[in-house]
């Protein structure tokens, strides 16, 4: 699926094509952390799909629970986390932050990992009231 996206100022813009059958949620405390909310959501990329258009991300390198080097690509005016990827020299994958992508509403998540992070009111969610605007 190609598609393309930007950080919320509009200073960093990519283009990419992904795996949407790869399309996950993680529930770990970094993503949860990093992200502001419950959980994130990815969808993977090979290096050869993913092109950057115009800016130049920040990098902040996290050591994973695995304790792999994570590299987190992010706008350095708003904030906006684009991807992660394996830091260093090696074979890349870009699990692109779906928050930034245009089409994120055709993209639906396949798998969640690291569930045991899961906050304990997200199967609820549905019965909490809501209202269509602020």
């Amino acid at each position: 699926m190609k598609i393309d996206g930007a950080c919320h100022c509009g200073k960093i813009t990519y283009e990419a094509e992904v795996d949407a059958d790869g399309a996950r949620i993680c529930h770990c405390t970094d993503c949860q952390t990093m992200g502001g909310s419950a959980f994130r959501m990815v969808v993977p990329s090979r290096v050869d799909g993913f092109r950057v258009t115009s800016g130049t991300p920040r990098i902040y390198v996290k050591i994973a629970e695995s304790g792999n080097p994570r590299a987190q690509a992010f706008c350095p005016d708003c904030g906006t986390h684009i991807y992660a990827s394996p830091a260093g020299d090696g074979p890349k994958v870009y699990n692109i932050r779906t928050s930034s992508v245009r089409q994120r509403d055709q993209i639906v998540p396949q798998f969640q990992g690291w569930h045991r992070s899961a906050q304990h009111w997200l199967p609820d969610l549905p019965s909490i009231p809501k209202v269509e605007t602020q």
